[in-house]
């Protein structure tokens, strides 16, 4: 497997600064580290971005999170690992990275379930987060990006 081409961020530093920036920006509220590497684990899981899959994976291994945990994401409606709060995340991770798949793209039960457990400062971390990887993940699978390689966002 070879990439299409130097990573877009490598080509245009601006873009990378930017995109870096943004992710930041998401992190620095009161949601969970965990809840925003599993976010980004699931949307990569979704949009087939081997590259952040592999870097989300691991991260949440560095982070204490246990094997079940990191494979159950892939299934979280179906496994006992995760909170409430999780589970919202999760959701609405899915409804706002599969946007074009139903009519309501963010049911109001996703954002309902999710509005109980996080504030308007947290969902808009939360949401910004979601933005983030998904940009992330199509600059990678768009240009075939290899899992493992040292610019990965």
């Amino acid at each position: 497997m070879n990439a299409r081409m130097t990573h877009p961020v490598a080509v245009l530093p601006d873009a990378l600064k930017a995109l870096v920036a943004l992710s930041s920006a998401a992190e620095t509220g009161t949601v969970p580290t965990t809840t925003h590497k599993l976010v980004h684990l699931r949307a990569s899981q979704i949009n087939g971005c081997g590259v952040c899959v592999d870097m989300h994976a691991r991260e949440l291994r560095h982070l204490g999170e246990s094997d079940e945990r990191i494979v159950g994401v892939a299934a979280w409606r179906d496994t006992p690992y995760f909170t409430d709060a999780e589970r919202a995340a999760l959701a609405l991770a899915e409804a706002a990275t599969r946007l074009a798949d139903r009519p309501d793209p963010v049911p109001d039960a996703v954002w309902d379930a999710a509005a109980d457990h996080f504030d308007e400062k947290e969902l808009a971390g939360l949401l910004v987060s979601i933005a983030a990887i998904n940009a992330w993940n199509r600059l990678n699978a768009a240009t075939r990006q290899i899992a493992g390689a040292a610019w990965a966002g």
